[in-house]
């Protein structure tokens, strides 16, 4: 098939795990034997001066890296603007990538990830008279806890909106985002597809001179390592984290939590570890490199993910190819990629005291943190591989439909006042 994947990051632009995502999927459905093109743009902050459009073949996958345009639109604080601004610019450079006449290059499918490119792909899905398949890695509603209390949300959960209901076949990462979308979305589930996200573990493997290198460095006194990574953002739970940590160190004394990531609750949870008298424990580490990363994940003696809100959890899957022991909540994905007793440790989300158990009976046992680690990582071979993630796309991609009774129809959704997931 002709694949035209529509994608907001695309290494080397990398936001957060939809770029890694997207760029597994392209590969390996290249690999496969499909004609791949990514449409995606140059990094935020640069213009066409700068950093101009780029066509270029990487991989084997077609890839467009768009301009920005001339105007002074900043993600963080113009969010709606700025990836209207980005749609527009794509869709510019798009008739020329596509050619014309009968030279011209046509999808059988358009393939959209998140709202972000959702004017993009719908327009361009729309022109050319092809099916556009859908997947939807969040939720503005998810990651407010069901509240949309700013204008900026009310915008984005629109457009999300806007998004599910258009496509003509819809993917999500794990069952719980399923259920969150068909409510929100007014979709049925049985409309909705559900295909993990994969993993390459090989490239998570590490000398083990470097694993004692980061030991050494942030625990010569062969004190315990705690390890968070991931974007710093109130969802992910870290602030309950380190509540717990003076519970941990009372228990185990020593302990250091290691955040990596970065995020707009930065500062907040330097704040919270000041807080909890934990400020020289906890050691905040910024945006680490993968093999840096990975290097940190098999050193500590476990990754905890406190999430409060999580779609999928690929952290969990690239702890287990690290081969660290894993603590996880049962928030959304995370509950079914982490299997409570078999391959880490759980608890429910927001329970400072249950983070703080878990936590000490990792430490108390680590030859059962390692079988549980070893199991973890036994699995991601059949049960997250990105071939069979491929193919099962492919299948959606074959099966998608393009309903055109949908043509202008399509109105605004109403806005609940209340919390979206309960009453009113």
């Amino acid at each position: 098939m002709r694949v035209l994947i529509v994608s907001w990051e695309y290494p080397p632009v990398l936001v957060g795990g939809l770029g890694r995502h997207v760029h597994a999927l392209a590969r390996r459905l290249a690999t496969a034997g499909h004609e791949v093109r990514v449409l995606s743009r140059q990094a935020s902050g640069t213009d066409a001066s700068t950093h101009p459009t780029l066509d270029e073949t990487v991989e084997g996958v077609r890839v467009l890296r768009v301009a920005e345009d001339p105007p002074h639109l900043e993600f963080e604080r113009d969010m709606v603007a700025w990836t209207l601004g980005m749609s527009h610019a794509m869709l510019r450079a798009l008739p020329r990538w596509l050619g014309t006449g009968g030279s011209a290059w046509r999808p059988d499918v358009v393939h959209a990830h998140d709202w972000l490119v959702t004017h993009a792909a719908i327009n361009i899905a729309d022109r050319l008279e092809v099916p556009l398949v859908a997947t939807l890695h969040a939720t503005e509603a998810g990651r407010h806890a069901g509240w949309l209390s700013s204008g900026v949300s009310r915008q984005v959960h629109s457009v999300e909106w806007w998004l599910a209901q258009r496509a003509d076949a819809l993917i999500t990462c794990s069952r719980a985002m399923r259920v969150e979308a068909a409510w929100l979305f007014e979709r049925d589930e049985a409309e909705i597809t559900v295909l993990h996200n994969g993993i390459e573990p090989r490239r998570w493997q590490v000398d083990p001179s470097e694993i004692d290198e980061v030991r050494a460095r942030y625990a010569p006194d062969g004190a315990p390592l705690l390890a968070y990574f991931g974007r710093l953002e109130y969802e992910k739970g870290v602030h309950d984290l380190i509540a717990a940590l003076p519970r941990i160190r009372r228990v185990h004394p020593g302990t250091k939590l290691l955040v990596a990531g970065q995020g707009t609750q930065e500062g907040f949870l330097v704040e919270q570890s000041r807080a909890h008298r934990v400020r020289r424990s906890v050691l905040m580490l910024g945006h680490l490199p993968d093999h840096t990363l990975a290097a940190m994940l098999a050193a500590v003696r476990a990754v905890v993910l406190p999430s409060r809100y999580e779609p999928f959890g690929m952290v969990a899957l690239e702890t287990a190819a690290a081969g660290a022991p894993l603590v996880a909540s049962t928030a959304g994905g995370l509950g079914e990629v982490v299997r409570d007793g078999v391959t880490g440790l759980s608890f429910a989300p927001g329970d400072v005291p249950g983070i703080a158990d878990a936590v000490c009976r990792v430490l108390d046992d680590p030859a059962g943190a390692a079988r549980r680690a070893e199991t973890a990582r036994a699995r991601l071979a059949s049960e997250f591989d990105w071939n069979t993630i491929a193919a099962a796309t492919a299948q959606v991609y074959a099966g998608a439909r393009r309903r055109t009774d949908l043509s202008g129809t399509i109105g605004r959704p109403k806005i609940p006042t209340g919390n979206v997931f309960g009453p009113g």
